[in-house]
């Protein structure tokens, strides 16, 4: 009997895997196969974060399999050849790959696809491994994908996720056909200093934790700075060591506020990926060109240094980002706050933000990253592109004792909760006493050059933001 092979890229799980259910299912034994693609690294989408993340991921997959009696076959080189190369030694017809949905994705499967039909062996892609709704399952009668979140939402809720596929109780591997060694963490050098650890394993165990102690409260909780509430599961979406699918069901039956505002965020998630399925240039080109002329590495040097080391001035701004380099993660507030003072009030291109982030977030991918920014930036889906969120409000409202600010930007531990959030309004020896920096710029200032920029009159006094 053939044995198939099951190419593992975003989905390193056992759990609700569809890839792997299917393969077992026509077959006694398969080829669990990773590839380290050359081209990955090449493009610059392997930084120290997340390549020591999938070294976990990979080594937790391979004990899985090993304790059903199987193993992960581990090959480097282009995805097409080492593919096509195993699947010769195993004798395999078929190879199982779960559908990605970004440029470089749905080339690789292209390449894929030809170079296995021609050896005569066939490529079956499966959809929603990586999402919950798969891109083009629900559309607007006017166009192939939706452009505003909220009427997606109303159609994405109505869409009955696929049933969840149990975890194989055994795998069997051929012994003739051999992977490299699995790479490991202690090999990646550049990482942050808590980096959390991956597998499915783990992530596993981070969702059983929060759904006992986080989800139910996570509506009222999650944009809550010091609070740290949010599920800290982004990361395992983004390897797939955990199933949105699966997430979605386990939310709905929980039912509440909470798992409610939860399973939107689910939603969120997949409608950038069906943005990014129709629009694959919005990983680099504006979704809606509003005629920008930004500013950029050559012409606002300083004042972006002065906002990737966390040193602009704005003590949310700061924490945000010094929090980014050490843990590799920022919450979902603290993203959006950020890319507003970069894009808005610095008025520099949404492209150097996105980029830093993709570098630093071990659960940056190219859909939620780029959209996200160019949401922020009045590029991309939002309605309401001149949305500015102004930092010291923002701040006193989402960190209100200062907390937050305190445990990032050590510097300002000594300030109370009036004087934390605007250090600048301080005078004389207490001002003097502080290690911090002025802000890099006045808001009103940068919100003027923003309006400015964009062809609008001068407000006679420059709105506060929300």
């Amino acid at each position: 009997m053939p044995v198939p092979v099951v190419l593992f890229t975003s989905d390193l799980r056992l759990h609700d895997h569809p890839p792997l259910h299917a393969a077992l299912s026509s077959a006694d034994a398969v080829v669990p196969l990773f590839v380290r693609d050359r081209a990955v690294a090449a493009a610059g989408f392997a930084p120290p974060n997340r390549s020591a993340f999938l070294a976990d991921c990979l080594a937790d997959l391979d004990t899985s399999l090993r304790e059903r009696g199987g193993r992960l076959v581990v090959r480097a080189g282009d995805v097409a050849e080492e593919v096509c190369r195993v699947a010769a030694e195993a004798g395999a017809d078929e190879v199982h790959l779960s559908a990605a949905h970004s440029r470089f994705a749905m080339r690789r499967e292209e390449r894929l696809r030809a170079a296995l039909e021609a050896d005569g062996r066939r490529l079956l892609v499966h959809d929603a491994v990586t999402v919950a709704v798969p891109p083009g399952e629900v559309t607007p009668a006017s166009s192939d994908h939706f452009a505003v979140f909220t009427p997606y939402y109303r159609r994405w809720s109505q869409a009955h996720p696929r049933g969840l596929v149990a975890a194989p109780r055994r795998v069997r591997v051929p012994g003739h056909v051999h992977g490299e060694r699995l790479p490991a963490r202690a090999d990646v050098t550049g990482v942050s200093p808590a980096l959390p650890a991956g597998g499915e394993s783990e992530g596993r165990g981070r969702m059983a934790a929060y759904w006992r102690r986080g989800l139910d409260t996570y509506a009222d909780t999650h944009d809550d700075l010091a609070a740290d509430a949010t599920s800290r599961l982004s990361a395992h979406l983004h390897f797939g060591t955990l199933s949105p699918v699966e997430l979605v069901h386990r939310a709905r039956r929980r039912g509440g506020p909470g798992a409610e505002a939860f399973v939107r965020q689910l939603a969120w998630r997949d409608f950038h990926r069906q943005v990014l399925a129709a629009r694959p240039d919005t990983a680099h080109a504006d979704y809606r060109t509003r005629g920008d002329h930004w500013r950029t590495e050559r012409t606002a040097r300083a004042d972006i240094e002065a906002w990737r080391e966390g040193g602009t001035g704005y003590p949310v701004i700061d924490a945000a980002m010094r929090q980014l380099r050490h843990e590799g993660w920022m919450p979902g507030r603290a993203r959006l706050l950020t890319a507003s003072f970069l894009t808005k009030t610095l008025y520099v291109d949404w492209r150097v933000g996105a980029a830093h982030f993709l570098h630093w977030l071990v659960d940056g991918d190219v859909a939620n990253n780029q959209l996200n920014w160019q949401w922020m930036a009045g590029t991309g889906t939002d309605s309401r592109p001149n949305r500015v969120l102004n930092p010291v409000l923002q701040a006193k409202r989402y960190d209100p004792d200062g907390s937050y600010v305190r445990r990032w930007v050590p510097e300002l531990a000594g300030l109370d909760a009036r004087t934390v959030h605007e250090p600048w309004k301080l005078s004389g020896p207490d001002r003097a006493a502080l290690d911090y920096p002025d802000p890099v710029v006045e808001l009103a200032e940068g919100l003027d050059r923003f309006r400015r920029s964009r062809g609008r009159p001068e407000p006679r006094t420059a709105p506060r933001g929300s």
